[in-house]
């Protein structure tokens, strides 16, 4: 059975309480690519505990004296880098949001207690307003309570699939709820139910793996440890959080593994690969569904409602409410992240706007007035959402209190997070035996990864992408370097943890631990599936076997990748995807006890193939889907391929213009007569470079134009790494996309030799005239006779505050 289900996923990723519903939708004819029909997608149906008569009743009661206003304000979602709590006095929103880079007042390593208090703060508000109806608050806890320090971190998603345990994940999903309802949150985006057809797609890791019943299943236990039984009357308690079922649909489907891309299939396809988990969480409950970014037969599924109403309504008997993602109903053809009516129309209920709220308010409000919004559509998505804040015990007399603040990071939960590191491994080589460590060992731990809290737990860990996560933000965690030396130690051997994999005792063997550095969404997207060793790691383990000494490859990744020569190169190598913070779980399996037996076997199985180039793994992978070997059954393997048949160009990036002083391809540094530039160092040895202006000039860089308009819409801004040397009368121009801004009165504060980080928002930019839909220059600085600046790094990212505009360029 295990051997044709593994067949039948194979082929999959080869072939690349019901509401009812209150629109009344004429029949297409012709039916185009993108217009789904209802009778092709499995049935489904909120339960009956979902809500009840009663319960309707007072939703209904509570509609019935709303003003309009109110009932807009329902329907929009606002982040807390853009909204106060004094803000709700004004505009009755009724949801707030904290994304992946938004912490408490500011700080995005607050405690829980900070989150409880700053939740309240937004909660009472809402009270006084909107009809009395308090704010429900989400978050992203999509691998533990992962905006948190100290909270619990589980593997990422691809771990998870590879255990392939559905207890765990349920144990899993209501540890995670204790979690955020300790912090006094009710709603967690989670979970992803994508399966990912192209690995270069940047949020693979996000998707538990290409078996659509996998998915299923999972969806299913997920869902019910994040909310617990729903039982019909009754408010959920106190120690579980609204579900999110997303993206809503085929994020994993998209062509070439475009983030917010294309999903270019059919029907069938689309039905058969990447709707199977959705049916599952709304049988199980699943209070929310999130629209996914992404298009389907190139129509956005924000704006589709043959899909958010016909079917997730209709056919799939949804009666919770459907959020939109990050802004993504600006993405709609006719929209833009201030107006749109035409996904309130296709079904969307609470439009996600951040930091766009305030118009969407005012646009959604004229639009209802006008009737250009159905108000039988409005009082349709307020009563989801209030459906769904009845659920949660928001409406009760006495509301429910979450805010156990001892539930974060507590010690079942670390056990359990543990266990899901050990149950997430797969064993791909074991040559010779070279694992477990044995009792009594030397054993060198090294790589870069050996002491990386960051590398192990990946994105989407206090910060949207992970790469500032350090291990004091996780007192209770353990790297794997550390985790296997004092599994080393207590066997009775000597562990010695290098950054260089030097060493005074020779060792029996060195463990290096080493793989993808963190990233989320697009900014993973991958031009191929080669890992590039970037660090000296290949180098690392080159010199180790030259000495004799029998290597470990420890693999850390969010998708499986093309590692041929890292594999040869390797005794035993394990794929350890990204086991969060507790690497006492990787040394259960890897390290021999005084006994000589590991606390675990190896049990993990592959969720996706593993690639034998890095091409697409599908066609003829290196490991295929559910291969994976363990103490008893490993034999010793040959050589394998370790040419990638492709070219290994560099990444273009569409928001990275300087790093370390160099211009990255495709991008190229252009410079007037009147400026020079040289190297210099700045932090290290030739870090950045110096330009001076000898006269009146500029410097550009220049590439293929390129999109920024998602991260217009997502909040990104300009970011510039550098020192002001000499700072001269009179304006000092920093251009993108067109348009330029006069930074000279905001630089005249830092002393000249002093490094700075400068910000500037694109839609300050925008505002300012550029058209952010093809920037072929995403620099230009000007400026007159005697400045001099070095520059270190240029780059677009997300940023969780708000920041004022420079003065526009006259």
């Amino acid at each position: 059975m295990i051997a044709a289900r593994a067949l039948l996923v194979a082929a999959l990723f080869v072939s690349g309480c019901s509401a009812s519903i209150q629109q009344n939708r004429p029949a297409a004819a012709p039916t185009p690519p993108a217009q789904a029909n209802p009778a092709n997608w499995p049935a489904a149906k909120s339960p009956d505990a979902f809500s009840d008569p009663k319960t309707e009743q007072r939703i209904a009661t509570i509609l019935a004296r709303m003003t309009l206003e109110q009932k807009i304000g329902q329907m929009i979602q606002a982040d807390i880098s853009a909204i106060t709590p004094k803000d709700l006095e004004t505009y009755p929103l009724g949801s707030i949001l904290a994304g992946g880079n938004s912490g408490p007042y500011g700080d995005e390593r607050a405690s829980g207690a900070k989150w409880d208090q700053m939740v309240s703060e937004y909660r009472e508000a809402s009270r006084k307003s909107g009809a009395g109806i308090p704010i429900i608050f989400g978050v992203d806890a999509v691998h533990g309570h992962s905006n948190l320090p100290g909270a619990t971190i589980f593997p990422h998603n691809i771990g998870l699939g590879a255990a392939n345990d559905d207890g765990l994940i349920e144990r899993i999903g209501a540890a995670t709820a204790a979690e955020v309802a300790g912090s006094g949150i009710d709603w967690t985006f989670a979970p992803t139910l994508a399966v990912p057809q192209d690995l270069r797609w940047g949020r693979s890791y996000e998707g538990y793996g290409a078996d659509p019943a996998l998915v299923a299943r999972y969806a299913r236990a997920m869902t019910r440890g994040l909310q617990g039984e729903l039982t019909r009357g009754q408010s959920m308690g106190s120690s579980h959080v609204a579900a999110t079922a997303k993206h809503f649909l085929a994020d994993g489907g998209t062509a070439g593994g475009k983030d917010q891309g294309d999903a270019d299939i059919s029907e069938s396809e689309l039905v058969a690969r990447h709707a199977q988990g959705y049916p599952a969480a709304i049988d199980a409950g699943a209070l929310t569904v999130m629209a996914s970014f992404s298009s389907w037969n190139g129509v956005k599924n924000h704006g589709n409602a043959s899909l958010l109403t016909d079917v997730l309504k209709g056919r799939m008997g949804f009666a919770g409410l459907v959020v939109g993602d990050w802004n993504g109903h600006g993405q709609v053809p006719g929209c833009t992240v201030t107006d749109c009516p035409a996904s309130f129309r296709a079904g969307l209920d609470l439009a996600m706007a951040p930091d766009s709220w305030k118009g969407l308010f005012a646009a959604t409000l004229r639009e209802a007035r006008d009737g250009s919004l159905p108000m039988s559509r409005i009082d349709d998505a307020v009563t989801r959402i209030l459906r769904v804040k009845a659920k949660l015990g928001l409406l009760d007399t006495a509301p429910v209190r979450r805010g156990d603040h001892a539930q974060i990071g507590a010690p079942d939960h670390l056990a359990l997070a543990r266990e899901a590191a050990a149950k997430s491994l797969v064993l791909l080589k074991n040559n010779d035996g070279v694992l477990p460590l044995r009792p009594g060992a030397n054993v060198l731990i090294t790589g870069p990864g050996a002491d990386s809290m960051a590398m192990q737990a990946g994105g989407w860990t206090i910060t949207w992408q992970g790469t500032d996560t350090t291990a004091a933000d996780f007192p209770n965690g353990q790297t794997i370097g550390r985790a296997i030396a004092a599994a080393v130690g207590d066997a009775g051997g000597h562990a010695a943890i290098s950054a260089d994999g030097s060493w005074s005792v020779r060792p029996d063997v060195a463990v290096v631990v080493y793989g993808e550095t963190p990233y989320a969404e697009y900014q993973g997207d991958a031009p191929d599936l080669a890992f590039r060793a970037s660090k000296g790691e290949q180098d690392l383990i080159l010199r180790l076997k030259s000495q004799g000494i029998r290597v470990v490859s420890v693999f850390l990744s969010g998708r499986p990748m093309f590692t041929g020569t890292q594999i040869n190169a390797s005794d035993a190598f394990v794929a350890a995807w990204l086991p969060g913070t507790q690497g006492n779980g990787v040394a259960d399996v890897l390290v021999a006890r005084s006994n000589g037996k590991t606390a675990r076997d190896f049990t993990g199985r592959l969720p996706f193939p593993w690639p034998a180039d890095a091409l697409s793994p599908v066609k003829s992978p290196l490991f295929p889907i559910g291969y994976g070997l363990n103490y008893s059954n490993a034999k010793n393997m040959g050589p394998v391929n370790e040419e990638p048949r492709v070219d290994l160009v560099a990444s273009a990036s569409e928001d990275t213009y300087l790093t370390r002083g160099q211009v990255p391809s495709p991008w190229r540094l252009g410079l007037d007569s009147a400026v020079t530039a040289r190297a210099l160092d700045l932090t290290a040895q030739e870090d950045a470079r110096q330009f001076n202006w000898a006269d009146h000039g500029s410097i550009a860089i220049d590439g293929p134009a390129v999109n920024l308009t998602r991260q217009l819409d997502e909040g990104f801004v300009l970011r510039i790494d550098w020192r002001i040397d000499a700072l001269p009368a009179g304006p000092l121009l920093v251009g993108l996309g067109g348009a330029s801004l006069d930074l000279a009165s905001q630089l005249q504060t830092s002393p000249p030799g002093t490094k700075i980080e400068t910000r500037i928002p694109l839609r300050c930019f925008k505002e300012a005239g550029a058209d952010l839909r093809a920037v072929g220059t995403p620099l230009r600085l000007t400026a007159n006779k005697g400045f001099v600046a070095t520059l270190r790094d240029i780059r677009i990212e997300p940023v969780g505050s708000a920041i004022s505009c420079p003065t526009k360029a006259q």
